[in-house]
């Protein structure tokens, strides 16, 4: 073989291997693991205890935030693009800087896209981080359980780890999530997911609603007085029935829905 040959075959081979070095490096990515627990890394929400990360809000939504009535919601609520008239059922007071909102019904403050300055700034970027959790959640590859129950998981014990269904997800009956402190777990759902009336998901071994991700392609709905943890991430809407209770974030890229509830955000 001539020295232009061995050349260009050498090349070949180096374009190859830096091609598979590259793939196998996204791959990693999107199958990381949880350095501090079992299960997969945790999924990021932005920057923690700054109203720019979707994780400073208990609520975030980007077309509108409905009551009904009655509802306690104890956390920080934020909306964008849609401005705060789509924020309904909270009568909403406006503080003097016009920054935010205060309600009766909100342990916390109510921020939207047409607020004063730094708000419609921070919103577009918590929506942001939001919208780039849901993508990571759902990126993530090589389930330990795939279509697990197909899709009924009502009367299981979940483990930590990373959860895939191709179809609805349902909650018929009491489900445990059980783990330790640091454990994470990650639902994948490419349809909807919902929890029938009165039941609940129960966490044992001490395991955190901040390390449960529900990453939801459909409407997510939690029947009339149930009860659910962890981190909703809905491509669509989110509906809590009348009397739903939560532990988490209901982070959705339409809306949240709201009937007699009580949502409060978990422990950073």
């Amino acid at each position: 073989m001539s020295a232009r040959g061995r050349s260009k075959t050498g090349f070949t081979a180096l374009f190859l291997v830096v091609l598979l070095a590259a793939c196998g490096s996204d791959s990693a990515s999107n199958n990381a693991q949880n350095p501090n627990g079992k299960g997969p890394a945790p999924v990021s929400l932005g920057p923690t205890g700054a109203l720019s990360g979707a994780s400073s809000y208990v609520i975030l939504a980007k077309t509108g935030v409905s009551n009904v009535t009655g509802s306690t919601v104890t956390g920080d609520m934020g909306l964008s693009p849609a401005a705060a008239s789509f924020i309904t059922g909270f009568s909403l007071i406006a503080d003097g800087t016009n920054v935010f909102s205060t309600s009766s019904s909100v342990v916390g403050k109510v921020y939207a896209a047409n607020y004063a300055v730094p708000s419609p700034t921070n919103l577009t970027t918590a929506i942001g981080s939001m919208e780039t959790a849901y993508t990571d959640a759902a990126g993530r590859i090589t389930p330990d359980f795939l279509e697990l129950g197909t899709g009924s998981i009502g009367g299981l014990t979940l483990v930590p780890g990373l959860y895939k269904w191709t179809s609805t997800v349902t909650i018929p009956t009491d489900v445990t999530i059980a783990g330790g402190a640091n454990d994470v777990w990650i639902f994948q759902t490419s349809g909807d997911l919902s929890i029938a009336a009165a039941k609940k998901v129960t966490l044992s071994g001490g395991a955190q609603a901040k390390n449960i991700f529900w990453q939801v392609a459909g409407h997510a709905t939690l029947g009339a007085t149930s009860h659910f943890e962890g981190i909703i991430l809905s491509k669509t809407a989110i509906t809590l029935q009348t009397g739903a209770t939560m532990k988490g974030r209901a982070l959705a890229q339409t809306q949240v829905a709201l009937d007699n509830n009580a949502i409060t955000q978990p422990a950073q």
